[in-house]
């Protein structure tokens, strides 16, 4: 069984589109470097400094493996990079859940 990691952003709301380019960086060294990338997620009504990224990944141990190869990924450290420079990133929470609803049921189309 894998496990989410959920990742919670607090962002400066006048850098929305650093965080977006941070966000489609991510979309191509996540998957690259082994987690299952469900997505980034940035801000669009309501809260305007909320932002999360969301990826599957099989277990903790999976994860730091993953973790040292996306430091070691060019594009990876290009991206720690950007937001280190740019400071768009406020704060960052990060959690590990497991789906605890499966399975789940099927539509049934009238």
């Amino acid at each position: 069984m894998s496990i989410t990691c959920f990742i919670r952003y607090q962002i400066d709301p006048f850098k929305k589109e650093a965080f977006e380019e941070y966000a489609r960086n991510w979309g191509q060294a996540i998957p690259r470097c082994g987690a299952d990338l469900i997505g980034y997620f940035a801000p669009h009504e309501g809260s305007a400094t909320t932002a999360y990224g969301v990826y599957n990944i099989e277990s903790l141990a999976a994860y730091e493996a993953y973790r040292k190869r996306l430091g070691d990924d060019p594009l990876g450290k290009a991206n720690y990079e950007l937001s280190r420079r740019e400071k768009f990133i406020l704060k960052e929470d990060r959690i590990f859940l497991k789906l605890a609803s499966a399975p789940h049921a099927r539509v049934v189309q009238p």
